[in-house]
């Protein structure tokens, strides 16, 4: 007898045979127009579900704050959880469904055309079919088990993605998001009913069981899309019989060269850091190149992150130039690191800071200490007046040495973002070096099929 796991693992690839084969039978265009269709119905659902939503959302913050109260929790969960308390947090998650049904399909895309076989006189063995041609074409990857911790949006993220790139998800969120999550799970469950679309498309599932049995079912399940903590992901990896797209800790770093102009540093590095300190794409080191003990911007930077309440753990270089300039109360946030701070991905207002000597030690530093998610290098302007041979050196050298999903110049690493990469949403970030790299949207959703015939007519990419 199927167990509850297995029966949702069917279900799920039955919808998504149903869809393929049914959306496959109209016009060209067809298809995706009835998926654009079925996000606009989720957005309506979500609209007019927005009291409920918000009722069982704040019902999961109070429920989570009291185990914040009781040590079982932490507090950097809570503002991970609140769907209403940042601004623009709903409004954006409701905005991303109608962003990612405006982008172009993913699907059906011509991505390279070979003729392999060419008929011809001296060809007679062509004469039945002719001329042959091979076309890699982009396709769904099938079903998708998504885990994550925590935040609600993440269900509306993925479920919208995955419509728009032919795929079904089942989704698993942290207990702690029970209630929301139950709420927009029949919203999407709903929208997709009067949209023609088989509900089962989009499933969620709530126990460790049910995640359990799931890993494991190779049949029916193709990849597995963790997103949360380090350790959860590290367990879904050695747990997994699927294939499994993840990313471990998200130990960004930013480092400040030689020539930084100190309005610049300030403001990204404060951008990067207080934005939203929870989030895996924050500023978790600060790589400080020694010049600056002396120039004056690291005193105007840890000032500046100090009154933001910012503790900083500093190695001895950093905190002998610091602690002179600072009050007592303001010295109060400054601690010695420990060889285990560069190593720590904090989700709060804490920063690890080393001195380096240059772009090359800051490079090594990463490449020892970094997770491979965002990490971004302070320097001079490049474009125009205060550009020269030795600050594009810099950048040149920082952004070609390291193989980070995402490296920047001169920008804060909150940058990594599916939103703002104009992804619509995000599954997630990946950090891992094959298929899809940094915040994963629709084209990390989709793979390629091969498709050999007679000569016909792709509209190539």
């Amino acid at each position: 007898m199927e167990s509850s796991a297995t029966v949702v693992a069917r279900q799920a690839r039955e919808a998504f045979d149903d869809v393929q084969q049914r959306l496959s039978l109209g016009p060209a265009g067809e298809a995706d127009a009835q998926r654009v269709k079925a996000l606009h119905a989720i957005r309506r659902a979500l609209e007019q579900a927005q009291d409920e939503i918000r009722a069982a959302n704040q019902r999961d913050v109070e429920e989570a704050t009291a185990l914040v109260q009781q040590g079982k929790l932490s507090a950097q969960l809570v503002s991970r959880l609140d769907l209403f308390a940042k601004a623009g947090k709903w409004e954006s998650m409701v905005q991303g469904v109608s962003d990612v049904a405006s982008l172009p399909s993913p699907l059906d895309v011509c991505t390279k055309a070979t003729r392999i076989a060419d008929a011809s006189p001296a060809c007679e063995s062509r004469d039945a079919t002719g001329t042959l041609d091979l076309y890699r074409v982009t396709c769904p990857i099938g079903v998708l088990l998504c885990i994550f911790e925590a935040r609600p949006e993440v269900i509306v993220n993925i479920a919208s993605l995955a419509i728009k790139s032919g795929n079904a998800a089942i989704l698993k969120g942290g207990k702690e998001s029970r209630h929301s999550g139950q709420v927009l799970s029949r919203c999407i469950s709903e929208a997709l009913a009067q949209s023609d679309m088989p509900p089962h498309l989009i499933q969620t599932v709530e126990s460790r069981e049910e995640i359990r049995t799931l890993l494991q079912e190779d049949r029916y399940i193709n990849l597995v899309i963790p997103r949360g903590s380090n350790e959860m992901v590290r367990h879904i990896q050695r747990e997994a019989r699927v294939p499994v797209m993840g990313h471990a800790d998200g130990l960004c770093a930013a480092y400040v060269h030689d020539d930084a102009p100190a309005k610049l540093t300030i403001e990204t590095v404060l951008d990067a850091k207080l934005d939203y300190p929870s989030a895996c794409n924050a500023v978790e080191t600060l790589l400080l190149h020694r010049h600056h003990l002396t120039s004056g911007l690291w005193l105007s930077l840890g000032k500046a992150l100090i009154h933001a309440g910012v503790r900083l753990h500093c190695d001895e270089a950093s905190r002998t130039a610091l602690v002179p300039g600072l009050s007592e109360s303001e010295a109060a946030l400054v601690v010695a690191a420990t060889d285990a701070d560069f190593d720590t991905e904090y989700l709060d207002l804490d920063l690890a800071v080393r001195v380096v000597d240059s772009v090359q030690d800051a490079v090594h530093h990463i490449q020892t200490h970094g997770s491979g998610h965002t990490d971004t290098i302070l320097c001079a302007p490049l474009n125009g007046e205060a550009s020269s041979a030795s600050v594009r050196s810099a950048a040149d050298i920082f952004t070609r040495s390291l193989s980070s999903s995402s490296v920047y110049v001169n920008a804060s690493t909150r940058f990594a973002d599916g939103f703002r990469y104009g992804f619509g949403a995000e599954v997630g970030i990946s950090t891992g070096r094959i298929h899809a790299r940094g915040p994963v949207g629709l084209e990390g959703l989709v793979t390629y099929k091969y498709v050999l015939r007679p000569s016909r007519r792709y509209t190539r990419r």
